[in-house]
């Protein structure tokens, strides 16, 4: 497969199958590795790139922004070459700042949008974002308001597509519907946390993005690490802590299955766990978030895998599905 380019669900723009995430620019991963990592990502064809304004962390929320701006800033039509999405919705505390009770708070709000739009086209440095992702579902702010919001900034020409992140079927519907009263385009994607050992979104978000004609971007495709080789990592002491141990005590009889299933067929873990969304078509582009050149390189890897259906058939009786769709998971 390697590096191809699909539409993001039905619309128009085209971004590559993998989304290269950025959540640990800037306090795991250095700025000159940070650089590095994106240089590669465009020699590979990556061009669909992911942060948020939050993403910065511990460090300073905006940190990781500011880095990928510096690196637009070196030209050479880094810009021109990325779609580059971004998020709203948390708490973006900064310290040249004073505290701010929109900023410092989540919600969707008009206010909020247009404030925190205007922070990341600075951090940034570029005059728009290809994809702004509402980072969480507020079930406070009306729509109307939410809606008028991203319609200003389109019409501004600071914002292409507008998408959604950890919403639920009915959210994606309502927000489709919504948009679709006031004659506009509406939700082009949405990002949910996906992977073999959690599979729920299978129920209710992805036939809401089948129907409404979204793009689906798994984040968390190696589930934290434990489909990247946690046993293994775990028994040479590479791999510790107080959550991760809890987390594979109660999965280690399926990553016991999973890593032997891998070493059979010849691949490692985290790239069989790739693999198997790469084989999924309802799926635009996991999202992977490198903290190393290596790392990055191993996503490549996993698109050259191919899985037959008798090992598609074996990930799932190790990780079962729900059961399909609602409601016929559950009802009938």
């Amino acid at each position: 497969m390697a590096i191809e380019h699909r539409r993001l669900g039905k619309h128009g723009v085209l971004v590559s199958n993998i989304c290269l995430g950025t959540m640990n620019f800037g306090w795991h991963t250095s700025e000159e590795e940070s650089f590095k990592i994106m240089d590669r990502a465009l020699e590979m064809g990556i061009n669909f790139f992911d942060t948020a304004d939050v993403y910065g962390w511990d460090v300073e929320h905006g940190l990781t922004e500011e880095i990928i701006g510096r690196w637009f800033a070196q030209g050479g039509g880094r810009r021109d070459a990325v779609v580059l999405a971004t998020k709203v919705f948390n708490p973006v505390s900064r310290k040249a700042n004073l505290p701010e009770v929109n900023s410092d708070g989540r919600n969707l709000s008009a206010y909020k949008i247009r404030k925190h739009c205007e922070g990341s086209l600075k951090r940034l440095q570029t005059d728009w974002i290809d994809l702004y992702q509402m980072h969480h579902i507020d079930l406070d702010c009306p729509w109307d308001e939410t809606w008028q919001a991203f319609g200003s900034l389109i019409n501004q020409g600071k914002v292409v597509y507008v998408g959604s992140s950890n919403f639920a079927g009915w959210h994606i519907a309502t927000a489709c519907q919504e948009a679709s009263k006031r004659g506009m385009a509406g939700l082009v994607s949405e990002q949910s946390i996906y992977h073999l050992n959690n599979r729920m979104v299978e129920l209710e978000v992805i036939p809401a993005c089948r129907e409404y004609g979204l793009g689906f971007i798994p984040w968390s495709p190696l589930g934290g690490g434990l489909l990247g080789g946690a046993l293994e990592k775990y028994e040479t002491g590479r791999r510790k802590g107080e959550e991760f141990e809890r987390d594979l005590a109660k999965n280690r009889g399926r990553l016991q299955q999973y890593e032997a299933l891998c070493r059979e067929i010849g691949h490692p873990p985290g790239e069989v766990a790739l693999a198997w969304l790469f084989h999924n078509p309802v799926v635009t582009a996991p999202i992977i978030g490198p903290r190393t050149l290596e790392q990055l390189e191993s996503a490549l890897r996993a698109t050259e895998i191919s899985l037959d259906e008798a090992i598609l058939q074996r990930l799932d009786e190790i990780f079962p599905s729900p059961g399909g769709e609602a409601p016929m998971a559950y009802a009938w």
